[in-house]
C-alpha cells in the first residue's frame, strides 16, 4: 500500500494543513456516524420515538465515560510507541502497545461488570424518570456488554496510524459505520427491536471494527506487532502512558460531567422533553464541530515540526490560517442554524412538541458558536507547541469553571429555568474562547519572534 507523507517544511502552509485535515475529518465524521445514525432512527420509532431519543440522551454520559479510557491508553501509548519505533527499539514499542492493550481490556471488563451492577441508580442519577428509564435501560445494558469492543477499536487504532497505515485506520472506522447504518433499520424496524436494535447494531459494528484492528496488528503487514508475550504490565511503562494520555482523558471526563449536570437540570426545570431536546442539540453540535476540530487538529504536526526546526514564520501562518478559516466556517454554520433551526431538528425527530421546544433552544445554544473557533485555535496551538498544561487548563476552565456553575445558577435567576441551561453554553463559548485565544497570543507570539521581528523593534 502506497502511503502519502506530507512534508511540513516546504510549500503553502494552508495547503499542507488541509492535506492532513481532509482525511482526518473524514475519519472523524465516519466515527460520528456510529451515534448519529442511531439517534436518527431511534427518533423515528413509531409511538415512542421522542421518549426513546431522550433515553439515549441519558446514556450519553456513560458512553462518554467509556470512550475516555481509549483516549487515556490509546492517545497515551501511541506517541511513546512512535518514539520507540523511530529509535528502532522494536521490542520496547511492542511492549508499550501490549501494555496499552492489556489496560484497555481490563478497563473494558471492569466497566462492563460495574455498569451491569449499578446501571439503575446511575441512570436515575443522570436524570432518568420513570417514563424514560425503560428506554435508557434497554440501550445501555446492550451497549455495556460491548464495552470491550469499544476499547479495542478506538484505543488500538492509533497504533495502526502510528505505523503509517492511515488508510487502514480510516477503513477501521468506515467498516463499522457502514455495518451500523445497514443494521440499524433492520433491527429497529424489520425485527421490531426498537431501541435495543439500535444498541445491538452499534455493538456488532464495534465488534467488527475491533476484530479488524486486532487482526491487522497481529498480522504480517505491520513491522511492530501485538504479541501475546508482550502483554505484561510494568508500572514504569504504564506511568509514562498515563502521563501522556491524562490530558485527553480529563477532557473526556469533563464532557461527562457537563452532560450529567445539563440532563439533571433540564429534567428538573423542563421535564423529559428537554432532555430529548438536548440530545438533538448535542447531535447537531457534534456534526458541526467535526470540521473545525479536524482543521485545528491537523495544524498540530505543522506547528510541532516547524517549532522544532525554528521556522517560526510558518507557525504564525498556521495559527493565522486555522483562526480565520475556523471563524469563517463557524459563522457560516451559526447563520445556517439561526435561519433554519427546524431543518436540523427534524433530522432526528418529527415529534411536534420536541420541535417546538427545540427551535428556540437550538438558537440560544448556538449563539456564541463562532467563538469556539478561538477556543480551538488557542487550545490546539498549545498542544502543537507541547504546552499540554495550557490546553488542559482551558478545556477545564470552559467546562468545569464556566459551564457547570452556569447551568446550576442561571436557571434560578429571574425564573429563567431551561432557558438558563441553554444560555450557559454561548456564555462559556464567548468567555472561554476569548480567554484561551488571548492567553495563547500573549504567551506564544513572543516566543515566535524571528530575527527580522527583533531587528524591527
Amino acid at each position: 500500500m502506497t502511503i502519502h507523507q506530507t512534508d511540513f517544511s516546504t510549500g503553502k502552509v494552508s495547503k499542507k494543513i488541509l492535506d492532513v485535515a481532509l482525511p482526518m475529518t473524514a475519519a472523524q465524521i465516519l466515527h460520528l456516524l456510529y451515534n448519529i445514525v442511531d439517534r436518527v432512527y431511534i427518533g423515528r420509532i413509531p409511538g415512542s420515538g421522542a421518549l426513546a431519543l431522550t433515553g439515549v440522551g441519558l446514556c450519553f454520559p456513560i458512553i462518554t465515560f467509556v470512550s475516555a479510557f481509549p483516549l487515556l491508553f490509546g492517545n497515551g501509548g501511541a506517541p511513546l510507541f512512535g518514539m520507540q519505533m523511530g529509535e528502532k527499539h522494536t521490542d520496547e514499542a511492542e511492549r508499550i502497545m501490549g501494555t496499552s492493550f492489556t489496560m484497555l481490556m481490563i478497563s473494558g471488563i471492569v466497566i462492563t461488570l460495574a455498569g451491569l451492577i449499578f446501571y439503575k441508580p446511575m441512570l436515575y442519577l443522570l436524570g432518568a424518570s420513570d417514563n424514560t428509564f425503560p428506554f435508557a435501560q434497554d440501550y445501555i445494558l446492550i451497549y455495556l456488554i460491548g464495552s470491550i469492543f469499544v476499547m479495542i477499536s478506538l484505543g488500538m487504532n492509533p497504533f495502526i496510524n502510528g505505523q503509517g497505515f492511515g488508510r487502514i485506520g480510516v477503513l477501521t472506522v468506515l467498516f463499522g459505520a457502514i455495518i451500523n447504518i445497514v443494521l440499524d433499520p433492520i433491527f429497529i424496524f424489520v425485527f421490531s427491536m426498537g431501541i435495543r436494535g439500535a444498541a445491538l447494531a452499534t455493538v456488532i459494528s464495534q465488534a467488527v471494527s475491533a476484530f479488524w484492528v486486532f487482526r491487522f496488528l497481529t498480522g504480517p503487514q505491520v513491522a511492530v506487532r501485538l504479541r501475546l508475550t508482550k502483554l505484561s504490565v510494568q508500572w514504569n511503562r504504564l506511568k509514562k502512558i498515563l502521563a501522556l494520555g491524562f490530558s485527553s482523558f480529563v477532557m473526556g471526563m469533563t464532557n461527562t460531567l457537563v452532560q450529567i449536570v445539563c440532563n439533571v437540570s433540564l429534567r428538573n426545570y423542563g421535564g423529559d422533553i428537554y432532555v430529548g431536546v438536548m440530545t438533538v442539540i448535542n447531535s447537531v453540535r457534534e456534526i458541526y464541530s467535526v470540521p473545525i476540530q479536524g482543521l485545528s487538529t491537523a495544524a498540530i504536526p505543522m506547528i510541532s515540526f516547524n517549532y522544532g526546526s525554528k521556522a517560526f514564520g510558518r507557525i504564525k501562518q498556521a495559527i493565522r490560517f486555522i483562526t480565520l478559516a475556523g471563524i469563517a466556517y463557524a459563522v457560516f454554520s451559526w447563520l445556517l442554524i439561526i435561519v433554519f433551526p427546524g431543518i436540523f431538528i427534524r433530522i432526528f425527530t418529527h415529534d411536534t412538541d420536541m420541535i417546538a421546544a427545540g427551535i428556540p433552544a437550538l438558537r440560544m445554544y448556538f449563539f456564541g458558536f463562532f467563538m469556539m473557533a478561538l477556543q480551538f485555535a488557542g487550545q490546539y496551538t498549545f498542544l502543537g507547541l507541547g504546552k499540554a498544561k495550557y490546553a488542559t487548563f482551558f478545556s477545564l476552565f470552559r467546562k468545569v469553571v464556566l459551564v457547570v456553575p452556569l447551568v446550576l445558577i442561571l436557571p434560578r435567576i429571574g425564573g429563567l429555568g431551561v432557558t438558563g441551561v441553554f444560555l450557559a453554553e454561548p456564555i462559556s463559548n464567548v468567555v472561554g474562547g476569548l480567554s484561551c485565544f488571548t492567553t495563547m497570543i500573549c504567551t506564544v507570539l513572543p516566543e515566535l519572534k524571528t530575527p527580522e521581528d527583533r531587528t524591527s523593534l
